[in-house]
Order: C-alpha cells, then sequence, then structure tokens
C-alpha cells in the first residue's frame, strides 16, 4: 500500500528520535524547575527529568529537603540544584527564576507543581483569608512563574510548562470546593497560555491527577475503609503513585508530546469518564 509522502517525513522524523544515541523523551541539555518538589509528585518528576539528562532545579519551602534531594540525585549521576522558595511570595517566586537563569543560563521546562489547601468543608464556611491564600499559591504563581520562564524560553527557540492541577479542576471534589475552583482556573489558564504562546513554540499543558499516594492526600488514604470505597469505583481499581504522574509530565516535557498544547490529561485510573 502507497502511503502518503508525510507519512515518511513522520517515520524519518520519528526514526531519528529514536535513534542509538537518543529516545524522543531524552531531556539532555534542557533546564528544568520543578516546584513543590521536596516529596510526593514533585519529587518524582524531579527525579525522572534528572535520570532522561535534565539539569533540575528542584524548589520548595524547606532548603535542608531541597539539599538532601539534590544531592542525592547527584549521586545517581544526575544535575540538580535545590532553591528553597515560597511560591505564596511573589518576590520569591520572581527571584526562583532569576536564581536558576543565573544558576544554569536559562530554562526550557517549568513544572508548576506546589499548591496548597488550608480548609477543608463547604465553601459557605470558607473565609477570604483561605480564599485568597488557595488562589495565591495555587493560581497566582504559576501565572507570575509561567510569564516570567516564557520571556527567556521565547528567547531560546521555545520550552514547556507543565501545571499541575486535580481531577477537582474538571468535577468538584467534595469538601475542597475553593480548592476544586483554584485547579479549575489553572486548566482554563493552561488553555490560554498555549493558545498565546504557541508561536514562540511555548507548549503548555495540564495534567490532572486522582487520587495520588502523597502526604497532601494522606487523609484520604490512611484509613483502610476510606480507601477502598474510592477505589472500589475507579475502573483500574487502585490509588496512583507520584510515578504515574512523572512518566506523563515526561512525556509532556519531551520531543515525544511536540505537537501537544493546550492539553487537558487525566491521570486518575478512570474516576473523571
Amino acid at each position: 500500500m502507497i502511503k502518503h509522502p508525510a507519512f515518511f517525513v513522520g517515520l524519518a522524523r520519528w526514526s531519528n528520535l529514536c535513534s542509538v544515541n537518543k529516545t524522543p523523551f531524552d531531556l539532555t541539555g534542557k533546564v528544568a524547575l520543578v516546584t513543590g518538589a521536596s516529596k510526593g509528585i514533585g519529587e518524582a518528576m524531579a527525579r525522572l527529568f534528572a535520570r532522561f539528562g535534565a539539569s533540575v532545579v528542584v524548589s520548595s519551602r524547606q532548603q535542608a529537603a531541597l539539599d538532601e534531594l539534590a544531592a542525592d540525585i547527584r549521586q545517581s549521576g544526575g544535575d540538580a540544584t535545590g532553591i528553597e522558595a515560597n511560591v505564596g511570595n511573589m518576590e520569591q517566586v520572581r527571584s526562583l527564576l532569576t536564581r536558576t537563569v543565573a544558576v544554569y543560563g536559562g530554562i526550557d521546562i517549568v513544572v508548576n507543581n506546589a499548591a496548597t489547601n488550608p480548609v477543608f468543608g463547604p465553601v459557605a464556611d470558607t473565609d477570604e483569608a483561605a480564599f485568597d491564600k488557595i488562589m495565591q499559591v495555587n493560581v497566582k504563581a504559576p501565572f507570575e512563574l509561567s510569564k516570567l520562564a516564557y520571556q527567556t524560553m521565547k528567547t531560546r527557540g521555545g520550552g514547556v510548562i507543565i501545571n499541575i492541577s486535580s481531577i477537582g479542576g474538571v468535577v468538584p471534589e467534595p469538601g475542597l470546593g475553593i480548592y476544586s475552583v483554584s485547579k479549575a482556573a489553572l486548566v482554563m489558564l493552561t488553555k490560554v497560555m498555549a493558545k498565546e504562546w504557541g508561536p514562540d513554540n511555548v507548549r503548555v499543558n495540564v495534567i490532572c491527577p486522582g487520587l495520588i499516594k502523597t502526604k497532601f492526600s494522606r487523609a484520604l488514604w490512611e484509613d483502610e475503609k476510606t480507601l477502598q470505597r474510592f477505589t472500589k469505583h475507579l475502573p483500574l481499581g487502585r490509588m496512583g503513585n507520584p510515578e504515574d504522574i512523572a512518566g506523563l509530565a515526561l512525556f509532556l516535557a519531551s520531543d515525544a508530546a511536540a505537537y501537544c498544547t493546550g492539553g487537558v490529561f487525566m491521570a486518575d485510573g478512570g474516576a473523571v469518564i
């Protein structure tokens, strides 16, 4: 069967990416910044990015934990630097980007993973201070950091921004009303940035995790009965691990996803179908 010439062009490009010395997931020469990286999903992404060749800046509010993680990544043959920052503070957000560029000379990948949810309960019981804190960390910080990164990325010929939302950004989660609102805003922010920044070859995608075994979600999985009640309705029948999100993030950060932007990628075991 004779195929369209574009098929052979695409096949040649893919074959080149899959050569002995390089896979389509290779991040060699790339600089990646991951917020909320001292544990959980952020840590898993940072480790995997470094394993595939990226120089990684890991960031959170605890320098000691970051130093330990960075040292462990370097001991495993990767390249990592820890930079402390509270993304609820916009001055620290701006400093984080500046310091990353100062260390590595630029930035190619940003993962907005840091998030907060200081309240659990009905929206009517959520006060203004909690609302502001959730929006500051979950929406404004990714907005500011991404804007700054975009300015650097477009001078380097492009880049990748990955936002970490939640299934709550698509379907409201009980007791997590304003958190769900913030994550829905992050989904739309992703689409807006993808549309505006695509001409500069800056790709922006968002991952919506379901129940993942992290400290952040401990209240939902520590009790075996609660966990079973949740997982029995999942098509895949289990809760996720941080590595389940890291693999998807690697795909989106790499050339394997070169034609993906503005995408909303669910990683929830089938919770939202």
